[in-house]
């Protein structure tokens, strides 16, 4: 089974700072800011396995739920450290991407997410099997999903 040991990371990170506008009257980041972070996350995975020009309009997927548990608060001008990783096993048409937000420097998660996305055919309005290479390379980077409580 994937792990998230040293020997198999997290295949991809991106930090972020919080902005103003991402804080609510509480001072810290808003609840719905880990949504648009999670995007960024999903599109810098995604969108080279697809292939070809960083575009996002050639996304064949569609997000079938979006889940984020909501750990330590983040304060204005703090760093996070996304990470994005295929949680295994895939399904057949879906997948899940498992989304893990620390505070930079810190061992502290601020957060934890997840997103059910099913690949689909846009022109034809119906979902379609994971295209073989995909599979490949998000089989390569799974972890498995209960190390981080899911």
């Amino acid at each position: 089974m994937p792990s998230t040991s040293p020997d198999h990371p997290w295949p991809l990170q991106r930090r972020f700072y919080v902005p103003y506008h991402d804080v609510d009257v509480l001072n810290h980041l808003n609840h719905a800011a880990y949504f648009t972070y999670m995007e960024t996350l999903r599109c810098d995975y995604y969108l080279p396995l697809v292939g070809g020009p960083l575009d996002p309009t050639r996304l064949d997927i569609i997000i079938a739920e979006a889940t984020c548990r909501y750990l330590a608060p983040v304060p204005y001008g703090s760093e996070l450290v996304g990470e994005i990783a295929p949680a295994a096993p895939l399904g057949r048409t879906s997948f899940t991407l498992l989304y893990r937000f620390t505070i930079a420097g810190t061992t502290t998660v601020s957060a934890r997410g997840r997103t059910v996305i099913v690949c689909y055919d846009y022109a034809n309005g119906t979902k379609r099997e994971i295209p073989r290479d995909r599979r490949a390379m998000m089989t390569r980077d799974a972890i498995d999903p209960t190390l981080e409580g899911w």
